[in-house]
């Protein structure tokens, strides 16, 4: 029981831990080396800048938060809804999987150009491209928890009476819970990062405009400042949804389990 409790005491905390680590070993190289703040700024550095346009930061983090959560959210409807379509028929998933994987190939940075003739420069291309990054995998797990049903449990709910839909709906999508959070914490950080390359070249606020006017300005600092925030707020959300997952689907994760 000790032993069991010191190891998930140290799987808790050895996140934390490397990342001071790097911290200590990148401010020490920066340090002995004499990098120059304008070509790879330190953490100290990091860390005023972020103080010091705490403000501004947090004005563009926020922009960036809300549009890659809009598009975040029309990927989790349209990638359950695909999902569901291509897992719960072989004729779909035949017909619609090797396109949607051939879509998924593409670089969605090609598509902001396009978008920007569209919808114009603002949130249309952001939200967009957060939604076009982000869908796929939440599209390929719901249809893979659902397509991998045994086809033997399938049989014997058949043999009681249960219809076809009755299966997919009510044996298929909770069997597809793992897979569905799982894809979650995947797709939450590549909407970010749709988001921030929309922002760099279709937008005049959010983290990615930030990026692009620090590095015009050669204040290194404040654009690293910048990703960091972006990583803390992808980081913020992955916890989220494991945390959500922990106490939804904890049938799935029993040998994690506290005990």
């Amino acid at each position: 029981m000790t032993s069991a409790a010191s190891r998930r005491h140290l799987e808790r905390w050895s996140p934390w831990v490397l990342l001071l680590l790097t911290i200590i070993v990148w401010q020490v190289l920066c340090s002995a080396l004499n990098v120059s703040e304008f070509i790879f700024p330190s953490p100290a550095r990091i860390w005023s800048q972020l103080v010091e346009f705490r403000g501004v930061i947090a004005a563009h983090a926020w922009r960036t938060y809300w549009v890659t959560m809009a598009g975040f959210g029309i990927a989790i409807v349209v990638g359950v809804l695909l999902g569901f379509l291509i897992g719960s028929s072989r004729l779909a998933y035949a017909a619609v999987y090797p396109l949607m994987t051939a879509f998924n190939a593409l670089p969605k940075a090609a598509f902001v150009p396009i978008l920007v003739v569209w919808f114009g420069i603002g949130i249309g291309p952001a939200i967009l491209t957060a939604f076009l990054i982000s869908f796929f995998p939440i599209m390929v797990n719901i249809a893979t928890g659902l397509a991998t049903l045994e086809p033997e449990l399938e049989d014997v709910l058949r043999v009681l009476g249960a219809k076809r839909w009755d299966v997919l709906v009510k044996v298929g999508l909770p069997r597809s819970m793992p897979y569905f959070f799982g894809s979650l914490k995947v797709a939450i950080t590549l909407a970010f990062v749709g988001t921030t390359v929309s922002e760099m070249t279709a937008a005049n606020e959010g983290i990615g405009y930030l990026l692009i006017s620090a590095g015009s300005a050669m204040q290194m600092g404040l654009a690293f400042a910048g990703l960091v925030v972006v990583g803390a707020m992808a980081m913020a959300m992955y916890e989220l949804f494991s945390y959500v997952e922990k106490h939804t689907t904890g049938w799935a994760h029993r040998g994690s389990q506290n005990v």
